[in-house]
């Protein structure tokens, strides 16, 4: 049935047969090409998020570098070294196995230094929290701390539903006066479902089993020490323009914070504390 076959004849029949052939075979290498470059366009734009965050985390103050288990108190003194992924890193079982902070109930909010942080969630350090819905699904938010600093934001970009998210890579984008802020993504998986602002949320993604994707996490008791760090790093970051008219009566943050201290550099401020140098 092919030309190079012996007896092979250009009847009809046989052109037939070869026009049917080669077109599926060209639509076969056709599907193969364009799956083989969307994965590498994918592969590429992971390795860009990677390098992007470790050459961010480098440029970071040392002060927010701190390892989660200094800040609980457990150490002394200890930087982390793996960009805030745990699941990386050699010490952090060490600490689980002598104390494995676990989450609360369902529903159960706690007021901390006057911030609502739900304690059924994990939190990101870049002030991102994520609920697991089952199946495999998280919802992702802003946490309480991030919505204060920002306020309402003018723009919201959120990556299509079918983008593939890395942790601690973009998560959206938030516009606010004349920033652009990365908000890191705090798991990996693929976006199922957009929200907005107003829903409370903004991504539901679809990733691994909680065991493995959120280790690196904070949740429960640690959330108060790092609240109050954040407080200190946020005090730090704005004190050269003057912390006071920022801080409402008793060092609890208002809404809005940005209004009350317009000689700020909040450009400066949010992005040391999103995270990005």
């Amino acid at each position: 049935m092919f030309p190079f076959i012996y007896e092979f004849h250009w009847t009809p029949v046989h052109v037939v047969f070869l026009g049917i052939f080669f077109s599926v075979v060209i639509v076969i290498l056709s599907t193969l090409s364009i799956a083989l470059l969307r994965s590498y366009k994918a592969f590429r734009k992971q390795q860009h998020e990677t390098i992007q965050w470790e050459a961010e985390f480098e440029d970071l103050p040392v002060a927010a570098r701190t390892c989660r288990h200094q800040i609980t108190g457990e150490i002394a003194q200890r930087t982390c070294n793996h960009e805030f992924d745990c699941r990386s890193c050699a010490v952090h079982p060490t600490f689980l196995a002598q104390r494995a902070p676990v989450l609360a109930p369902a529903g159960k909010e706690e007021s901390v230094f006057g911030f609502t942080m739900p304690l059924d969630r994990y939190y990101h350090r870049g002030h991102t929290w994520v609920k697991y819905e089952g199946e495999g699904v998280y919802t992702v938010g802003l946490d309480d701390f991030g919505k204060r600093m920002i306020g309402t934001p003018d723009a919201v970009e959120l990556p299509a539903v079918g983008t593939t998210l890395t942790a601690n890579g973009t998560g959206w984008m938030l516009k606010k006066e004349r920033a652009a802020l990365r908000i890191l993504s705090p798991i990996e998986g693929v976006v199922v479902q957009t929200g907005t602002a107003q829903d409370g949320w903004f991504l539901k993604v679809r990733g691994r089993e909680p065991i493995v994707e959120t280790r690196h996490l904070l949740r429960g008791e640690e959330i108060k020490p790092w609240i109050m760090r954040e407080l200190e790093r946020l005090q730090a970051a704005v004190s050269p323009e003057g912390v006071g008219v920022s801080l409402a009566d008793g060092g609890e943050l208002v809404q809005d914070m940005w209004k009350q201290a317009p000689q700020v550099d909040w450009d400066g401020v949010w992005g040391e504390m999103f995270l990005q140098a």
